[in-house]
């Protein structure tokens, strides 16, 4: 209209309509009154006066800051609770000249995301980080979060909050301040116009610097919460300058450049490698006499099922093949259950978990009747007893038993019935070769007379594959000889 000027306009990193419901498509989801919004409208006008809006990527974890993605025209990532910073420091790591910003509440980056947010800023990740610091849980339902005030109520502090009982509030900005490599830390309030300003320079300050690759910048931000809190938008601001900014006192922890040691890299940079490596295929050859194999080794803690498939790794990665390990096992120091996966390819291994695995040990019944029907068809099974048990129904699969503890006990130790297992596996498989695993006994066994033992239990499970079993019978033992 004539004679009308616009000084206040939606930025252009916003987008034109947010992908809402049809109904609310003109509007944010956040309250009447939310710090949030205003927050968001500082962020955007910084990152468009600085011309990055194409080079920004946002990473936004739960509560109500999650929503950024429905309203920031720029790069988006969601990370799971707590996790921002950590997300943030892959993204940046990746993409070192992109503007990366960490945007967090207080629940979000001082409970569960401590450790993030504590670790990145110690390793001075050159990234920005937005702490919306309202005092309370806003999504969930306004539980204590842990910069609820002294004495205020929550819906998990019905009493108020007691520092004998839920500790004090922690101070984000200052703990930040004290580690070495921030360059940058404030905290600012949205209480009212003139806070509000300050808090746009320190916001573009923050992005500023991440531009200009100086380091870590925090910026910790006041901001009012109506609907938890239960007051008017106007009374809440008031609040938030009566209330929080005591508590919480405004200020520039850091402003400065810490002097980082560079500590030299004896070996090649990776530029320089890939450069030396140009067009030429550096991959090790695996050698041709191993074969692909996925194996899954099964018992209880005390019966070195970990540690065999650890040697069977070692052996696949001195034969130049691929080689995954994933163990999993319960609490217990002892006799509880316990299992690996182990996978030696010539290919790339896509994913270390193994749910039909080519070879089977199992050192005991629990173990055998787990995972026997997971066998491939044709696959084998070693099971450590001289005899199945009588109801237990064969999968399609060979299945040998072999008392290796037995047998582990007449070569002198319980202990080295997984190498008897391992001997068990070469010979029936032909996976990898025995002077390999030799090689790598040597490595692992530092006692003398233990290595004795376990060159002979690797020998017993070899010679016990090759002299008693016939392939698709089920084995039952006549003797041994060693």
């Amino acid at each position: 209209m004539p004679g009308f000027e616009v000084t206040h306009h939606r930025s252009q990193l916003f987008y034109d309509r947010y992908e809402r419901k049809s109904e609310l498509q003109h509007q944010t989801h956040y309250c009447p009154g939310c710090g949030h919004g205003v927050a968001h409208k500082l962020i955007a006008e910084a990152l468009q006066e600085l011309d990055v809006q194409n080079d920004t990527i946002f990473v936004s974890p739960v509560g109500c800051s999650v929503f950024a993605y429905y309203y920031f025209d720029v790069g988006n990532v969601q990370a799971a609770h707590g996790r921002a910073p950590a997300v943030a420091t892959g993204v940046k790591r990746a993409n070192p000249d992109k503007i990366v910003i960490s945007y967090q509440g207080d629940g979000d980056l001082a409970a569960i995301g401590t450790a993030e947010i504590i670790h990145a800023a110690n390793r001075g990740e050159n990234i920005t980080v937005f702490f919306i610091n309202n005092g309370i849980y806003g999504m969930t339902g306004g539980q204590l979060a842990p910069t609820t005030l002294v004495g205020e109520k929550s819906t998990t502090s019905p009493w108020g909050r007691r520092p004998t009982n839920e500790g004090f509030p922690l101070h984000m900005a200052e703990l930040i301040s004290t580690l070495e490599t921030p360059v940058y830390v404030e905290r600012v309030a949205l209480s009212d116009s003139k806070n509000i300003m300050k808090a746009r320079k320190a916001i573009k300050k923050a992005l500023e610097l991440q531009k200009n690759k100086a380091g870590f910048s925090f910026v910790e931000i006041l901001s009012p919460c109506p609907t938890i809190w239960k007051k008017e938008p106007i009374d809440a601001r008031k609040w938030v300058g009566e209330k929080m900014i005591p508590a919480f006192p405004l200020n520039v922890y850091r402003d400065r450049k810490p002097e980082i040691p560079q500590i030299p890299i004896p070996h090649k940079t990776v530029a320089e490698a890939l450069e030396l490596t140009a067009g030429k295929d550096v991959r090790p050859r695996a050698k041709h006499h191993t074969r692909d194999i996925r194996i899954k080794c099964a018992g209880f803690g005390g019966q070195g099922v970990l540690l065999l498939g650890v040697l069977l790794a070692e052996m696949g990665m001195r034969e130049d093949l691929e080689v995954s390990w994933l163990p999993a096992y319960g609490p217990e120091m002892r006799s509880g259950s316990a299992n690996c996966s182990v996978c030696l390819s010539h290919e790339r291994i896509g994913s270390p978990l193994i749910t039909a695995p080519d070879v089977l040990v199992a050192m005991n019944e629990i173990s055998l009747r787990k995972f026997a029907a997971n066998v491939v068809n044709g696959g084998t099974i070693l099971y450590n007893r001289d005899s199945l048990p009588p109801d237990f129904s064969a999968p399609q699969a060979n299945v040998i038993c072999i008392p290796a503890s037995e047998i582990a006990d007449k070569i002198g130790s319980a202990k080295v019935m997984n190498v008897v297992m391992m001997g068990a596996i070469l010979e029936a498989t032909e996976c990898l070769p025995f002077d390999t695993a030799e090689s790598v006994l040597n490595k692992t066994v530092k006692r003398k007379e233990f290595m004795d033992m376990n060159r002979k239990a690797l020998a017993a499970g070899q010679h016990f594959i090759a002299q008693h079993i016939h392939v698709g019978a089920v084995t039952q033992p006549d003797g041994f000889a060693y």
